[in-house]
């Protein structure tokens, strides 16, 4: 018989989609104090790899500077039998001073959130106010190494 971690898993495929089409990742570094330091951000897919953006002074990027270990998690359903998660730890790269990256990444979010609307945010800015907003954040990418995840919906109603 089958394990059933193995039979709930998604393919990769799959998870591509559900990276993909989700909104908001629960984010896990290791906080100054040796506990975890979770947050919830919107983030994007550029190349293959999740990206999120910040502050370049928030206490996320200060974590994850001094220890670039990171655990990001994706969920959706309510009930048990359409609950699907996934869990990626890995590494974070933290990238500062590229503007074009963070409005990249904001561009790659803002599509995310809204198909038809674009890359345009509810109160657009120019060019030149993206940039200077750009210029005080930092951007995470990160390097996936480990990957799990359940989609309670391939029981099919056993449990």
């Amino acid at each position: 018989m089958p394990s059933r971690r193995n039979m709930i898993a998604m393919t990769d495929d799959e998870a591509t989609e559900f990276i993909e089409t989700g909104w908001t990742l629960q984010v896990a570094s290791v906080g100054n104090n040796g506990w975890p330091h979770l947050v919830a951000m919107w983030y994007g897919v550029i190349d293959g790899k999740i990206h999120f953006t910040t502050y370049a002074k928030a206490q996320k990027v200060l974590n994850l500077k001094r220890d670039p270990r990171i655990t990001v998690m994706l969920e959706s359903g309510t009930e048990y039998s359409k609950i699907k998660g996934l869990v990626i730890e890995g590494e974070a790269e933290v990238v500062e001073n590229d503007p074009d990256l963070v409005m990249a990444v904001q561009d790659a979010t803002g599509r995310k959130r809204n198909e038809n609307a674009g890359a345009q945010a509810a109160t657009p800015m120019t060019d030149e106010q993206r940039r200077a907003q750009a210029s005080k954040r930092a951007v995470v990418r990160i390097d996936a190494k480990r990957v799990y995840s359940w989609d309670h919906g391939k029981l099919g109603g056993r449990y």
